[in-house]
């Protein structure tokens, strides 16, 4: 019987920062993965189908919540994200640590399916720089960075739905913080009793653990 994987779910404001974050964890950390979201949106310059999304028109996405395919859904800036909830729920399963990278929208409702998921929130130091960010991004025009200004303010006040907060100031401390979570919750007691088992069985000369 596998240890189940846990489910992560990252949130921030437009040019928080947490794409980036999750990336950088993902060459140093094992057994991690990012669930790719379904959109209705364009494809950006640079991204590939099936690695940073799945690209589908709103036709099958309506299908697929009729369906009852999807984990969570949300529009976000005119468009439909959802969650496959097929993929999520074979691979925690199988025990690998998944992230999801989601709105306050999507994490409430992931809560009320998966309470024992771990919500984290990333905080930029200032208005001021995320703006920056979201301008040397050069994705969106003006109206666009400034509609997304609004809905980051609207996003940070659900902060404190979250289980941990990091504050994303300096890259390399935030990135710490993040792979610190992720540490402590694979030290935990019952994860660590089964991946210890024969050397606490060697130690206290006696069968420990067994499978269930």
């Amino acid at each position: 019987m596998k240890i189940p994987g846990t489910l992560y779910i990252i949130s921030a404001p437009s040019g928080g920062g947490k794409t980036s974050l999750v990336n950088a964890l993902l060459e140093s950390v094992s057994n991690l993965e990012v669930s790719v979201s379904y959109t209705t949106r364009a494809t950006r310059p640079g991204e590939k189908e099936g690695i940073d999304y799945h690209f589908i028109d709103e036709i099958h996405f309506k299908r697929l919540i009729k369906e009852k395919k999807f984990l969570e859904h949300a529009i976000v800036f005119g468009y439909y994200y959802g969650t496959s909830l097929n993929w999520v729920t074979k691979k925690i399963e199988a025990g690998i640590d998944i992230i999801l990278e989601i709105d306050w929208q999507g994490a409430q409702q992931i809560r009320e399916k998966m309470p024992e998921s771990i919500g984290i929130f990333i905080i930029p130091p200032s208005w001021e720089v995320l703006e920056k960010r979201l301008t040397l991004r050069a994705q969106d025009e003006e109206t666009v960075i400034k509609k997304r200004m609004a809905d980051a303010k609207a996003e940070l006040t659900h902060f404190d739905e979250y289980d941990y907060l990091i504050l994303n100031e300096n890259f390399s401390n935030a990135l710490a913080d993040l792979n610190a979570i992720l540490r402590v919750r694979r030290l935990r007691s019952g994860i660590q009793k089964r991946e210890l088992a024969p050397l606490l069985e060697t130690l206290l000369k006696k069968p420990f653990y067994k499978e269930k």
